[in-house]
C-alpha cells in the first residue's frame, strides 16, 4: 500500500492476523514499513523499517534498519536520504558492511585479551550505534581490571565486581546499566565462540527501577527547582534550562553561545547536534532569557564548560548529589521525566499534542532536503510553541511574565 506515513498513522496500525503487511512511503520513495503478524517466527508483530535503492553501476540493495518506535519515522526517512546519497555516488553499504566483517572475522583466531574482544566488538557492532563509543568507555571501565586477561578467563564473578562497584559509589540505576552493557558484550562474545558459555546471564538486575510511567508532579517540579539554586554556579543554571525548555538533557549540557540568538530569545540547533538529526529551534521565556543573562559576556564556545573546551559531564554524580539535597521522601526519578512533566502538563492546560511534540524535538516534518530549509518558518509553529514555553515557565516558576491565552494555541 502506498501512502504517506504518519507518526499518527504508524500507532493506529494493528498487526495482521497472518503473514506481513508492507506500506510504502510517499514522502521518501523506497522506504517501507513491514508489519509482521504476531504468529510469524521473526520478528513477532514488529513494525521493521526497509529501504531499498539501486547503487550507482552496481546492484539493487535492500536495507533493514531497525523497528518502529526504537527507529522513529523522522530517523528512518534521514537513515534512507543517507543511503540514497551514497547510492548516488556508488557507495554499496551492503558490500563495504561485508568486505569489512570477513576481514574483522579473519583477524579473530588472534584475539585473545578482553580488550581485544571489547576492540572487535566495537568494529562490528557499537560502532554503528550512536551512542557506540560512550558504550565502549563504559565497558572498559566497569572490566579496567580485567582488560590484559585472556577472554576465556572472564568470569561472572569479574562482572558482579563491576556492577556492586557503581552500586558502592551510590549509582544504584547507573549499576543496571553497566549490568546491560555487560551481559550485551558477553553474549556477543559468546556467539561468536570467544566464550565457551554465557558469562554473567545469572545476575540479576542491581536495584528495581522507577516504572516508565512515572510522572513528576507539579509541586515535585517546583522543589526541583528551588533545590537547583544549591548546585552551584555550574549545575544549577543548566538544570533550570534543561526544565525551562523541554530539551534533552544532552542538547542542554552541549549548548554553545553561538546557538543563541539574544534578540529573537531562541536557541538554534543545527540537525548534527540534535538526536533525531533535524534542526531544531527552542524559545527562551523569560524566566530562561534570565538564566542565559547571568553569562555575561556570553561565550562563543561551551557554556557549561570546566575545561574551556569540553561540555560538561559527570551528570550521575550530579544526580546523586540533586538526590541528596531533595531528600529521602522524594520518589526516585530521572531528568527525562522532567520532559514528561511538560508535555503532561502543557497538554492539561489546552495545549495540542503536536505543538508539545515539536517543542521537544519528538519528530520532524520530513527528511527531505526542502524540509530543511523550512524549518524556521510558520510552518514550524514558532509562536505557538513560544506560548507554550512561556505558560510553562510560569507554572514551574509560580511567577507571570505576561498574559499567555492557551485557547489560542
Amino acid at each position: 500500500m502506498k501512502i504517506e506515513i504518519t507518526e499518527l498513522f504508524i500507532k493506529s496500525l494493528k498487526a495482521p492476523e497472518s503473514g506481513r503487511t508492507e506500506y510504502s512511503d510517499t514522502r521518501r520513495l523506497g522506504l517501507r514499513l513491514r508489519h509482521y503478524s504476531p504468529s510469524t517466527t521473526h520478528p513477532k508483530g514488529k513494525a521493521v523499517w526497509m529501504y531499498e535503492k539501486r547503487v550507482k553501476g552496481g546492484k539493487k540493495r535492500k536495507h533493514t534498519f531497525g523497528s518502529w518506535p526504537m527507529v522513529s519515522l523522522s530517523e528512518a526517512r534521514a537513515t534512507a536520504l543517507d543511503i540514497e546519497a551514497e547510492a548516488a555516488k556508488g557507495i554499496d553499504r551492503v558490500e563495504i558492511a561485508e568486505r569489512e566483517r570477513l576481514e574483522l572475522e579473519a583477524a579473530r583466531a588472534g584475539l585473545t585479551t578482553v580488550q581485544e574482544v571489547i576492540d572487535l566488538y566495537y568494529e562490528l557492532h557499537l560502532s554503528t550505534l550512536r551512542t557506540g563509543k560512550d558504550v565502549k568507555r563504559a565497558i572498559e571501565k566497569a572490566l579496567f581490571k580485567r582488560l590484559s586477561i585472556s577472554i576465556k578467563e572472564l568470569e561472572s564473578a569479574h562482572l558482579q565486581e563491576a556492577i556492586d562497584a557503581k552500586v558502592k559509589e551510590g549509582y544504584r540505576v547507573y549499576a543496571n546499566r553497566v549490568r546491560s552493557m555487560l551481559l550485551a558484550f558477553t553474549h556477543w562474545a559468546w556467539r561468536r565462540k570467544y566464550l565457551k558459555e554465557r558469562v554473567g546471564v545469572e545476575i540479576p538486575k542491581a536495584v528495581k527501577e522507577v516504572p516508565r510511567d512515572r510522572v513528576i508532579t507539579i509541586s515535585e517540579i517546583r522543589h526541583i527547582w528551588e533545590t537547583t539554586y544549591q548546585m552551584g554556579k555550574l549545575w544549577g543554571p543548566l538544570l533550570r534550562l534543561i526544565i525551562l525548555t523541554g530539551q534533552r538533557r544532552g542538547e542542554i549540557a552541549k549548548l554553545q553561545g553561538s546557538e543563541i540568538d539574544v534578540s529573537k530569545t531562541q536557541i538554534m540547533k543545527r540537525g548534527s547536534d540534535t538526536k533525531n538529526a533535524m534542526p531544531h529551534v527552542t524559545h527562551l521565556s523569560p524566566a530562561a532569557m534570565a538564566e542565559i543573562g547571568t553569562f555575561d559576556p556570553l561565550p562563543e564556545g561551551y557554556l557549561f564548560t570546566t575545561t574551556g573546551t569540553t561540555p560538561v559531564s559527570g551528570f550521575s554524580k550530579m544526580k546523586v548529589r540533586l538526590d541528596n539535597l531533595l531528600g529521602d521522601d522524594f520518589e526516585p526519578w530521572t531528568l527525562h521525566d522532567v520532559r514528561t512533566a511538560m508535555s503532561t502538563a502543557l497538554n492539561e492546560s489546552g495545549v495540542p499534542e503536536n505543538i508539545v511534540d515539536r517543542i521537544q524535538n519528538h519528530q520532524a516534518t520530513g527528511s527531505a532536503p526542502s524540509a530543511v530549509s523550512r524549518v524556521y518558518n510558520q510552518a514550524q509553529q514558532l509562536p505557538e510553541r513560544a506560548r507554550a514555553l512561556d505558560k510553562w515557565a510560569e507554572i514551574v516558576t509560580g511567577e507571570v511574565a505576561k498574559v499567555v491565552q492557551i485557547g489560542n494555541f
